[in-house]
């Protein structure tokens, strides 16, 4: 009798285990197939869609969507570089201390620009874009030493050398052009600045916050719902296969003790 117990103790495991592991299998097909029909209806979906909204493009309604290219134009008076591009500065200006970006002073006949600003051996904003015509003050804050002024380039203004807080200089800009300047006791210190004048300069786009033109920053692999939906499924049926039949072949199997005589 103890032996007939054990084998029908056995088959009963083997045929628990069996039909287990056939409807684990049967589930994770299941899910399987749905996802992929789901995917796939997403897909026709968004073709269809396209096809709505080109069609709409095409249709007598098309020409009063010109008034998003009224908008677009909007962003052209944005001034310059459609409000997306910044003076095509060298490294002589984008290298120098306490550079970060264009100031965008367009439309101000006079810019005040500090020298001896930060720790003192920089220019404050050291990069400017003004209009023809504008004057630009450079005005000392007694910061860092005597100082001066000098254009590196043909129009060859310079000012004085002074470390007198609220000294200052200025000149006029009356040609378009990016014109580069610096402070010659400190040149080699990194003491550099820039002055775009007018819109007919050489401009590039502006950097991101990513540190691209343009850029983005990666945000890694994203997985569609479909995809999520089947894995959550598989590991739903694989975890309840085997756990029922870790459960089973612990506890179970004694089903038929009492019928055996």
């Amino acid at each position: 009798m103890t032996e007939d117990r054990d084998r029908n103790r056995d088959l009963s495991r083997r045929l628990f285990m069996r039909e287990t592991v056939i409807g684990g299998t049967a589930a994770v097909a299941a899910s399987t197939s749905a996802a992929a029909q789901q995917e796939g209806g997403n897909e026709s979906g968004g073709n269809q869609s396209e096809g709505n909204e080109s069609g709409g493009n095409e249709s007598g309604g098309g020409n009063e969507s010109g008034g998003g290219n009224e908008s677009e134009g909007g962003n052209e008076s944005g001034g310059g570089g459609g409000g997306d591009q910044v003076p095509a500065w060298s490294s002589f200006v984008t290298d120098a201390n306490n550079y970060d970006g264009t100031d965008d002073q367009r439309g101000s006949s006079e810019v005040t620009v500090q020298v001896g600003a930060g720790d003192g051996l920089a220019f404050g904003p050291p990069a400017v874009w003004v209009d023809t015509g504008t004057t630009v003050i450079w005005e000392w804050t007694g910061e860092g030493g005597s100082h001066n002024v000098s254009n590196t380039g043909d129009l060859g203004f310079e000012s004085e050398t002074s470390g007198e807080a609220g000294f200052t200089f200025e000149y006029t800009f009356e040609e378009s052009g990016i014109f580069e300047y610096e402070c010659v006791p400190h040149t080699s210190q990194g003491m550099h600045g820039g002055v775009a004048v007018g819109e007919e300069i050489e401009t590039t786009a502006a950097e991101s916050e990513s540190g691209g033109a343009g850029g983005s920053e990666s945000t890694g692999v994203t997985l569609p719902g479909p995809a999520k939906s089947a894995g959550v499924a598989l590991t739903v049926a694989l975890g309840s296969t085997l756990g029922l039949t870790y459960v089973f072949m612990k506890y179970g199997g004694d089903y038929g003790e009492e019928r055996i005589e």
